[in-house]
């Protein structure tokens, strides 16, 4: 009985950590420069698509999934176009990721 409490209290807590994980994905809009985050901000040693936006007085670099970069980087590697991103957004490590759902340049 005492081993099922355990193993029923564990699971839970597993649940738990499972949803707020989840919860830490926050679909958003994001409209900045799209631009290449080698080429144009000197941050990564390789191509990949960020977009830039004004959050109050600072500037945040939101980096495209793997996915969404590959998609999307041969309009911007080497000319950056204003442009907004809706998405779901999270955190990894200290970068801000975006997974691209709609994308379109002005």
């Amino acid at each position: 009985m005492l081993r099922t409490a355990c193993l029923f209290l564990g699971l839970a807590g597993l649940l738990c950590l499972a949803n707020s994980a989840i919860a830490e994905e926050k679909e958003k809009s994001l409209e900045g420069t799209i631009c290449c985050g080698k080429c144009e901000l000197k941050k990564s040693a390789a191509c990949h698509t960020v977009i830039k936006v004004k959050e109050g007085e600072k500037e945040v670099v939101y980096w495209f999934d793997d996915d969404s970069s590959k998609k999307y980087h041969k309009e911007i590697c080497t000319d950056a176009k204003e442009g907004s991103v809706k998405g779901k957004v999270k955190k990894d490590g200290d970068k801000m990721v975006v997974t691209v759902t709609e994308l379109k340049f002005k």
